[in-house]
């Protein structure tokens, strides 16, 4: 197979509508199909988020990047505290990432040339990685980075391409994306790992072990029983890389025609992490996502002051008919949902026309459970959520299928929630591809 159709990484061709975010049965593996159709959406990053005087990170950006594995590490790292700069490598704020993804960062690269920073991590994605390399100003920043002996990381693509060019991986244990193992130095030790740690490098996979990596990182900047804190909400697998099951119950066929259509809301405390995957995996099987802000506003500041800008408002988006309704969580955007009676109705109509809803982490408790849209379903939740679901008999699987209705627990089961539905629109296969090309399940 073709580079381009293997690597997940790739810009696709924008589509006019656009969303911005501004800154299965129990199976055996669901083992990155064709870039499907895309909007353009907007990152813009926050610095202030879960800021710590204590703990500098850079995160550099460049057209081309990919755009799970910057969000979940920034995501991660504010979660355990640390002030995380989000940087332009390119002459404007704004970044044109993989999958039509933009990106507003921070600051520019050259406005960083003179700090310091305990950890510079970079996100993988081609060409981004490319694009790193490029940038001088980040040449020097990571080389004297490794020369004062403070921790740098690089995930994807970027230990090979941007760490292994610059001279950085010599004598070191590393990893990299699959497609680019060969490209590793001969003075490094290419090792398989899902994410390697040998000194002060770090180095990982792809998008589907970045959690894994991400929660490394702050081990690394904060300790182990920090690590243990930030993970133990995420819902993260133990047995990363390895088989996992979906479990459903009443299986019918999820059917549409064309390409499924699926409707994201997202609000004011929208889980980020969630909603990026979401988004991301289900463009990348080829499906129609529209982002629809329940807010009066296009924009909204996600959980992890993420700024959200939506494809359009929920008005917009209540006029048309969808094959898939599916909820991310975050506490203050599941309150949002419920709220929303237009949401409500649209998830009432979709229930009552017998078409798949779902939600995942705090939504299925705080928003399908009060207005009735579980009664009579098996459904599951965010664990610390779980005991308001009225039928909490399989609340325990990380992610339920009962019929037409698909729940989930938190971050760290949306990737397997994402491949569930798309196993639900296009079988098997092609959600063995999507896993196979992200590295959710290991060779």
């Amino acid at each position: 197979m073709a580079l381009l159709q293997l690597l997940p990484h790739f810009a696709a061709k924008a589509n006019p509508h656009s969303f911005s975010l501004s800154l299965l049965r129990s199976s055996s593996p669901l083992k990155l199909s064709s870039p499907p159709k895309r909007r353009f959406f907007f990152f813009r990053f926050s610095v202030s988020a879960m800021a710590s005087p204590s703990r500098k990170v850079l995160v550099p950006i460049a057209n081309g990047a990919e755009p799970i594995e910057a969000v979940i590490t920034i995501d991660v790292l504010r979660r355990a505290g640390a002030d995380v700069t989000v940087a332009s490598v390119e002459k404007q704020l704004r970044v044109d990432a993989c999958y039509g993804v933009k990106f507003v960062a921070d600051a520019l690269i050259s406005d960083c040339s003179e700090s310091v920073f305990d950890l510079i991590t970079l996100p993988g994605g081609i060409p981004g990685a490319e694009n790193l390399k490029n940038c001088g100003v980040l040449e020097n920043l990571v080389k004297k980075q490794a020369a004062d002996g403070r921790l740098y990381a690089a995930i994807c693509a970027s230990p090979a391409v941007v760490l292994g060019a610059w001279g950085l991986l010599k004598g070191v244990k590393a990893t990299t994306y699959p497609l680019f193992m060969e490209q590793l130095p001969s003075s490094t030790t290419a090792v398989e790992s899902r994410v390697q740690v040998d000194g002060k490098v770090v180095t990982s996979r792809g998008p589907g072990t970045t959690m894994e990596y991400s929660v490394a990182l702050v081990e690394q900047l904060y300790g182990k029983e920090k690590a243990d804190e930030v993970s133990g909400p995420l819902v993260m697998r133990s047995n990363h890389g390895e088989e996992y099951t979906i479990k459903e119950l009443n299986p019918v066929q999820w059917t549409f025609s064309g390409s499924p259509k699926i409707l994201v809301p997202i609000a004011s405390g929208t889980e980020e992490m969630e909603a990026i995957m979401i988004i991301d995996i289900l463009r990348r099987a080829n499906a129609d996502v529209v982002v629809a802000s329940v807010e009066d506003e296009l924009e909204i500041l996600a959980s992890r002051k993420v700024k959200l800008e939506a494809d359009v408002l929920l008005d917009e988006a209540a006029k048309l008919s969808y094959d898939l309704i599916v909820l991310p969580g975050g506490l203050g955007g599941a309150q949002a949902f419920a709220n929303s009676e237009k949401l409500v109705n649209l998830l009432k109509k979709q229930r009552e026309s017998n078409r798949p809803y779902g939600a995942i982490c705090a939504s299925p408790a705080l928003v399908l459970e009060p207005h009735g849209l579980l009664k009579g379903k098996k459904a599951t939740a965010f664990p610390a959520l779980s005991e308001k679901l009225s039928d909490r008999s399989e609340a325990e699987n990380r992610v339920v299928v009962d019929g037409n209705l698909i729940t989930s627990r938190g971050p760290g089961t949306s990737i397997e929630f994402s491949l569930a539905i798309v196993e639900k629109f296009f079988g098997r296969q092609k959600a063995i591809e999507i896993v196979k090309a992200i590295v959710f399940v290991s060779p």
